[in-house]
């Protein structure tokens, strides 16, 4: 793949059904909505901040019909589009990175990794850029998900992101990452992922909403 620089997409659901299975993690078990939206933006919102503050990222779009998540961006370099036609996580990511710029390589990034460092990202990348097969992927911490899927100018991204995606994207042909990668690994699912992601050290959104304990 080129070495230059990477351009990225995150979807992000919309936050009143996002991260179902986090529900009450926020307010001790009680499951206020309110609650918990502020919680999968916080787990969004860290992830970006992380993501722009990486060196080897040079254009993100993030694919949401979310107007909040679309508010707090404002006035950042991120480009916000709608998910349309809603059709589905990967033809979401599909109609993302239609939006970036063609020279440079392409991928998408899940929205739930809050303990993701800018290093750790850049890293992940140099590795994902390395390959001459056209497209890599990084699995997530159980081993069957993705996190993050990379593919080279002008080759399609091809998303299989879903149940099974890890053996999915390896039989479509795209190398998994080696590399430790905790925090681009630790997707948040369930207070217990969470917990691992705070054991890692979460970002101040995330942290000001869920006590590590």
């Amino acid at each position: 793949m080129s070495s230059r620089g990477v351009g990225l997409v995150v979807p992000v659901k919309g936050l009143d059904a996002a991260k179902s299975r986090l529900r009450g993690a926020a307010d001790g078990g009680v499951g206020d909505p309110a609650r918990h939206a502020e919680l999968a933006l916080a787990l969004a919102l860290d992830t970006l901040a992380a993501v722009l503050a990486a060196a080897r990222v040079a254009a993100v779009v993030v694919v949401t019909s979310d107007e909040t998540v679309g508010q707090e961006l404002a006035g950042t370099r991120v480009r916000v589009v709608r998910d349309e036609p809603a059709s589905g996580l990967n033809a979401a990511l599909v109609h993302g990175t239609a939006l970036l710029p063609r020279e440079l390589p392409h991928g998408a990034l899940q929205a739930d990794l809050p303990a993701l460092r800018p290093e750790e990202l850049d890293s992940a990348l140099g590795e994902a850029l390395a390959h001459a097969s056209g497209r890599a992927f990084c699995a997530d911490a159980r081993g069957d998900g993705t996190t993050l899927l990379l593919a080279a100018p002008g080759t399609p991204l091809n998303p299989r992101f879903g149940p099974g995606s890890a053996a999915a994207h390896t039989a479509s042909g795209a190398v998994p990452l080696v590399g430790g990668l905790p925090g681009l690994r630790r997707d948040v699912d369930t207070e217990a992922d969470l917990r691992e992601a705070c054991a890692l050290g979460v970002g101040p959104r995330t942290a000001g909403l869920f006590v590590c304990r």
